[in-house]
Order: structure tokens, then sequence, then C-alpha cells
């Protein structure tokens, strides 16, 4: 049993991974930019999270859905694993204190929508953090070609510049082949890996 079998035996309980999970996993574990098309329902989460407890540091988490967020935050934390959120409505207390515990209470997951990015609050503190790496969700919304394109999603390759060498994993569950190859290019990838 490999380390990320471990991870999710012990985590999940589950003794095996679906279709492409593996796949996915092993290649951001080695710390490839990754691009994962998997369908909705398919598991996508597993995905970054069995990665990111393998390996020391936080994994950020940017997804437009707030709803989403909160749910996969109390999923974590009923299985023992420090995750965060930062969402509009939140006061600017709320999010220091959030961002704080990033840098200093060994949370394993933070979890923030792509508006939040652009906040010079969360640029400060980013470069304090140990950042293990980056998921984009819904990465989709990243390209022009996308049918749900969100310019504030163009602020992640600046987020990228601050991290250098931190790896990037875009999940999507639709996207044309020039929607990839649009998503890997505003996300900087260092080279094109794909797995459908």
């Amino acid at each position: 049993m490999n380390k990320y079998q471990e991870i999710l035996k012990q985590y999940w309980g589950y003794d095996s991974f679906r279709d492409l999970q593996e796949e996915i996993i092993t290649s951001i574990g080695e710390r490839k930019d990754t691009l994962g098309l998997m369908p909705t329902g398919g598991g996508k989460s597993i995905t970054f999270q069995v990665p990111a407890l393998a390996q020391e540091g936080i994994c950020i988490v940017i997804t437009p859905l707030i709803a989403l967020m909160k749910d996969q935050v109390q999923n974590l934390r009923k299985r023992g694993i420090k995750a965060l959120a930062i969402y509009s409505g939140m006061s600017r207390q709320e999010i220091l204190t959030a961002l704080e515990n990033c840098i200093f209470g060994n949370y394993k997951f933070l979890y923030i929508s792509p508006e939040r990015l652009d906040t010079e609050i969360f640029r400060i503190k980013l470069r304090s953090m140990k950042v293990s790496m980056i998921t984009v969700d819904e990465s989709h919304c990243i390209s022009q070609w996308g049918y749900d394109f969100r310019p504030a999603y163009l602020k992640i390759a600046e987020i990228r510049d601050l991290l250098p060498g931190v790896p990037v994993l875009a999940l999507t569950a639709t996207a044309t082949p020039e929607v990839v190859k649009d998503i890997q290019s505003r996300l900087n990838f260092r080279e094109e890996t794909f797995s459908e």
C-alpha cells in the first residue's frame, strides 16, 4: 500500500481510488502542474485532499462556490483535518484570524474565493505561509472560451508568481480541447500534464 492509499484508507475508509484519481494524485504528488478533467460527483476533492495530506504545508483551494467551500471544510474537520475558508461576508478581523491560523496553526487546507486573492491582506500573509500546492476548482472559469468566465480567476497567475515552484492542480468537469489549452496557458503551466 503506498502513502496515498494509506491516507485514503485512514481518512475516508476506502481501499482503492476510482478511475483517474490515482493518476491525478501521482502527477501533482510529483509536483507537476496538472489538469484533471473529471465528472461532477467523480471524487474530485480526493485528488487534491490526499496529496495535500501526504506533504508538509497548506493546500490553497480556489473555488467560486461558497456553499461547497463550507461543506468541504466541515467534512474535513469531521475527519480531524484542519481546514479553513475565506469568502465574502466575513469581517476583516475574521479574515485576519483565518490567515494567521494558516501561518501558525498547522492547517492543511485554505478554501478561498477567487475574488479574495486580489486583496492586499491575503497577498501579504501568503508570503509567510508554507504552501504545498494550489488547487483551482471549476478551472474552466479562467477561460474566455469557457461557459462561465470569471475575471477574478485571471489573478491566479499572479498568485503563482508569489509562490514559485508550487504546483497547481486545475480541476473541471467539462472542457473542450480549446478550453484545456487556455486553462493551462492562463495558469502558467510549466508543462502540459493532462488527465481525463
